[in-house]
């Protein structure tokens, strides 16, 4: 199963992202994360959605997605020509043992501290997603309490503009 991320160029209407998920509920696909917002032009918006399946799955929802009213443009995102980023605040139990660990790791991961008690840490992370899936493997033996953790946005490298 291969990871995909996908670019969808919307109209900023009313209904348009419940018309995309619909579909991918539809066809009984997976949705691994899903951002929306509004784009350099407030009349549209980008949606970015990463999933996993194969090339077929992928060649699918691209062709029923551009067929949906209010999408203008689709395009899945290659690894080598992307830059993806995500974001996550995580909560963790804040104790005399932990606490030069966690502010080790952040230090190691270029995350910030944004909430400091007596009790708790909550620790921003920004990055690509394997950043973010290591940061979780060395606080899970910390005491994770609680975390959050948005979609991935995306654009594409360089010069080429995606969306015209």
């Amino acid at each position: 199963m291969n990871r995909y991320v996908l670019s969808v160029y919307v109209e900023n209407k009313y209904g348009v992202l419940t018309r995309v998920a619909s579909l991918f509920m539809r066809r009984g696909f997976n949705i691994d994360s899903l951002t929306v917002g509004e784009t350099e032009n407030p009349e549209f918006s980008r949606i970015t959605i990463t999933l996993r399946g194969d090339d077929y799955t992928r060649e699918q929802l691209i062709h029923q997605l551009k067929k949906l009213q209010n999408v203008k443009q689709v395009k899945c995102l290659p690894d080598e020509s992307k830059v993806e980023r995500e974001l996550m605040l995580i909560k963790v139990k804040n104790t005399s043992e932990t606490r030069n660990d966690i502010m080790a790791a952040a230090e190691i991961f270029r995350a910030k501290i944004i909430d400091y008690s007596t009790d708790y840490m909550c620790v921003e992370v920004t990055g690509e997603p394997t950043k973010i899936n290591a940061f979780i493997d060395v606080m899970q033996p910390l005491g994770i309490v609680e975390m959050c953790r948005t979609g991935a946005v995306a654009l594409e490298r360089g010069s080429e503009v995606l969306f015209k």
